[in-house]
């Protein structure tokens, strides 16, 4: 079972790119980022690892990251299979 704001966050999507974000979105995703008690599951960072978008989004991708190496599990190997970017990169430097 995951968190309403963790749930909400898969909802809305990947974080948008910072040149096409608009104020009122980044404001409810800052708002939900906030309200997630950590440490999440793993199941929860198997879901936030797919929200990266193309660049830092104000830094709200630092915060989805720093969220996800809350998991007790972390790395998750199967989390970040299949996926590429930036920010996955970044993960798996991390954990390395």
């Amino acid at each position: 079972m995951m968190q309403p704001a963790v749930e909400r966050l898969v909802q809305i999507g990947p974080l948008p790119s910072s040149s096409v974000a608009a104020a009122p979105g980044l404001q409810e995703v800052e708002a939900l980022l906030a309200k997630v008690q950590t440490p999440i599951t793993d199941d929860e960072a198997r879901a936030l690892v797919r929200l990266f978008g193309p660049d830092d989004c104000f830094g709200l991708a630092w915060s989805l990251l720093h969220l996800i190496e809350t998991s007790p599990g972390w790395p998750i190997e199967d989390a970040l299979h299949g996926l590429h970017g930036e920010w996955i990169d970044r993960l798996r430097e991390r954990a390395a």
